[in-house]
């Protein structure tokens, strides 16, 4: 379909919680989906939320095979969620680097759930059940976190690590999302 824009921290549509998808193999929805596949692909992203590119429904697409911007990120199967449910499967927070295209430029540490399950429903309205950790469990976690209002900065818990990545990192970005 088309490359979107990608609306940026401090647009206030970021901030609105998503609506839940009633519909499921509606034409527009596959173009919704299409449109976010064909824009996080042009910006090698490892995710991207439905909200980031202003629509605010409950789909977020996430997916890291070969990615130049995680060149040593464990590989993240490509999914499409919609109406998603985390669970955390433990208490047990890990800190690492995040970074988001609606916040370019930038990047900060971030504590998430180390492991945790999601559930939802594909494009099709099929069910997703998988129990993750890792890099894995960040980027879904990142993602959905949109369909909230959420963006990373406001999870930091110190903002002595949060910069512009080409500062804090002159030799090239972190793995993390």
């Amino acid at each position: 379909m088309s490359i979107k824009p990608v609306l940026r921290m401090g647009d206030s549509r970021l901030l609105d919680v998503s609506r839940e998808v009633a519909e499921f193999g509606t034409s527009e929805l596959k173009a919704l989906v299409q449109d976010m596949h064909d824009t996080m692909a042009a910006l090698d992203g490892a995710g991207l939320a439905a909200p980031q590119i202003g629509v605010s429904l409950q789909v977020v697409i996430f997916g890291v095979k070969r990615n130049p911007r995680y060149p040593d990120a464990e590989e993240v199967p490509y999914t499409v969620l919609v109406n998603p449910v985390i669970t955390p499967l433990t208490q047990e927070m890990e800190s690492g680097w995040e970074g988001c295209l609606s916040v370019p430029g930038l990047r900060g540490v971030v504590p998430r759930y180390s492991r945790v399950r999601y559930t939802g429903k594909d494009q099709h309205g099929e069910t997703i059940d998988r129990s993750v950790e890792g890099f894995h469990a960040r980027v879904v976690q990142h993602e959905c976190d949109h369909l909230l209002g959420i963006l990373y900065p406001m999870r930091m818990t110190d903002f002595r690590t949060f910069g512009f990545t080409d500062v804090l990192f002159p030799d090239g970005a972190p793995m993390d999302e």
